[in-house]
């Protein structure tokens, strides 16, 4: 098993940064793949970027590529997700998730979440 813990969020104004970070625990050689994904009220959940574990190789989709960047620290099984110049429709809970697999958009292990809220 591998426990993921969301960390980082918080109120912002927009144009603001914040840096989320999920420390996994267990069985974290395990991981293969992590993403982080967001849910917003009355919103589907939406994939906004992923990185491979042992590359650090990431990507994201066209709605924050250019401003969230995504890395992770093995030594500290822990990934990071770097958020630049918020918008308050980036207001969500964000979620990590691990997969054991190559197999994009499924996910073995979630986070309880962290809220980000943006104001505009």
């Amino acid at each position: 098993q591998v426990k993921l813990v969301e960390s980082g969020g918080g109120l912002v104004q927009a144009g603001d940064s914040l840096r989320l970070a999920c420390a996994a625990s267990g069985r974290t050689a395990s991981i293969y793949r992590m993403g982080w994904l967001r849910q917003a009220p009355g919103k589907e959940r939406e994939f906004v970027g992923g990185i491979w574990w042992s590359t650090g190789g990431a990507w994201y989709p066209d709605s924050v590529k250019g401003r969230f960047t995504i890395s992770r620290d093995n030594a500290k099984d822990t990934a990071f997700m770097q958020m630049n110049s918020l918008k308050p429709e980036d207001t969500a809970v964000y979620y990590c998730a691990a997969s054991k697999t190559g197999i994009i958009g499924e996910y073995d292990y979630w986070g309880r979440g962290t809220q980000v809220t943006v104001s505009s």
